[in-house]
């Protein structure tokens, strides 16, 4: 599978199961920023989702841009 395709992963927020399509890369850098902050994949989603001002996949793929924006700003 390309990293421009998107892959589909079942995941639970709040005890609903929900499917979310991101594309590879962003679900191995959402994997790292989990181990990264020693919680859960699904609790970080969760933390996410729970402040989301839009669909909860854009909300994902922004947090991942601002946590490597932040990690490279001086």
């Amino acid at each position: 599978m390309s990293d421009a395709g998107l892959k589909k992963h079942s995941i639970t927020i709040n005890g609903h199961r929900t499917s979310i399509s991101l594309e590879p890369v962003f679900w191995q850098a959402l994997k790292e920023e989990a181990k990264r902050d020693g919680k859960p994949l699904a609790r970080l989603v969760s933390e996410i989702d729970s402040e989301r001002q839009q669909n909860l996949s854009s909300a994902l793929r922004v947090f991942v841009f601002n946590r490597l924006k932040n990690r490279q700003t001086p």
